[in-house]
């Protein structure tokens, strides 16, 4: 079976910005398979928050603009962008497709590289869920669901965005619910830290206040998406810090996990649909397991008696994606073929960009043509009900 040592170069595949793709079209995938990767990323390119706030709160918009090789979110000429993100957007926002700026470049870059759809996670615009101005920040947001759903409409089926809505009061989940249906978009993510409410007190998903807004999300019938990328380390570290950091973030699913299980949020609306992105696919088994003795050991003392078992949870509600996997796949018999979503990560250091044809052949060679085909296509379709 094909390794992840056996897919990497001794000395790495440098920064996206200077990789091409090299896709010769014979994975081992069954003819007409459409490659779908369930996991990428676009940068925002266009100052659209204050160009299309209304004149008398543009002021307090954030700005988009570009610096130094990569674009920036912040206000009056400050990024709210840590130094180790900016940096990490410079390796690939030179890219001709990576940003919202030229949607046929992305097109042709990815074909390239052998994917034929995508499904793209914002970059920067991320650092607006902790934005304290929670008006201005839903206003943020529906305006990116707009112009993402425009730029969704142009690629004729190649781009499917994600969008945003507002998770912190139930008057506004339903309002940004409605209107991200309505504008074609199939998906949204919802932050793994909700942060803090209007009494400064952080928020609990799992609380009663926040019931009204899971019964918006589901009545909506769209599927949650969870991303990487929330969980900094917790102390500092001098040396290598973005290999640390990528590496505390990779593993930032268990609480958000835990919660849908223990806290009893599925067994409360149990229409939810939830997917797991950019973590891989081999926690997905030790997280089972440890559930499993976990309610095993203190199912005396929970106040909320789980109405499944923990398997149901998962095989019911969850689904996750990956890059390069090879353990993951080892335990494909584990997690369920049905289940998981291959993804090319386009534009990040960390994404396939380059040998995705490889990553693509790997699974071929892991599950067999038939099951690969579910893994990096039908899944992520069924996922997003399209």
């Amino acid at each position: 079976m094909t390794t992840a040592n056996t897919l990497y170069p001794p000395g790495g595949f440098g920064a996206p910005k200077n990789r091409h793709g090299h896709a010769q079209g014979h994975p081992g995938l069954p003819a007409g398979t459409e490659v779908f990767s369930a996991d990428t990323h676009i940068s925002l390119a266009a100052d659209i928050f204050y160009e299309r706030l209304p004149d008398d709160i543009r002021d307090g918009a954030p700005r988009i603009w570009y610096e130094d090789g990569a674009y920036q979110i912040g206000h009056q000429g400050q990024s709210f962008l840590p130094e180790v993100f900016s940096a990490v957007l410079m390796q690939y926002d030179d890219l001709a497709g990576a940003a919202t700026n030229n949607i046929e470049a992305r097109i042709r870059e990815l074909r390239e590289d052998g994917v034929d759809r995508e499904l793209a996670f914002p970059n920067a615009l991320l650092a607006m869920f902790g934005f304290p101005d929670k008006p201005m920040r839903e206003r943020v947001f529906r305006i990116y669901n707009s112009y993402i759903a425009d730029l969704q409409e142009r690629s004729d089926g190649h781009f499917l965005g994600v969008g945003l809505i507002n998770w912190w009061d139930a008057d506004g989940a339903q309002r940004t619910l409605t209107e991200l249906k309505s504008l074609g978009l199939t998906t949204f993510l919802l932050p793994l830290n909700p942060g803090s409410g209007d009494d400064g007190v952080m928020m609990d998903y799992a609380c009663s206040a926040m019931r009204p807004v899971w019964e918006a999300i589901e009545e909506s019938g769209l599927p949650i998406a969870h991303h990487i990328g929330e969980t900094p380390p917790k102390a500092p570290c001098e040396v290598n810090n973005v290999a640390v950091a990528m590496m505390v973030n990779i593993d930032g699913f268990r609480e958000m996990f835990s919660k849908y299980i223990f806290g009893g949020i599925l067994d409360r609306h149990p229409s939810l649909r939830i997917g797991w992105f950019e973590g891989g696919i081999a926690w997905i088994p030790p997280a089972l397991q440890d559930a499993e003795h976990v309610l095993a050991s203190y199912q005396h003392m929970l106040d909320h008696k789980l109405k499944h078992d923990i398997r149901y949870y998962w095989d019911t509600h969850m689904s996750a994606s990956f890059i390069v996997d090879p353990l993951g796949l080892k335990l494909i018999d584990e997690i369920g073929v049905d289940k998981v979503m291959w993804s090319s990560d386009y534009p990040h250091n960390e994404s396939s960009y380059g040998y995705s044809e490889k990553s693509l052949a790997a699974v071929v060679e892991a599950v067999g043509p038939d099951n690969a085909a579910k893994i990096v296509s039908g899944n992520i379709k069924k996922f997003l009900a399209i």
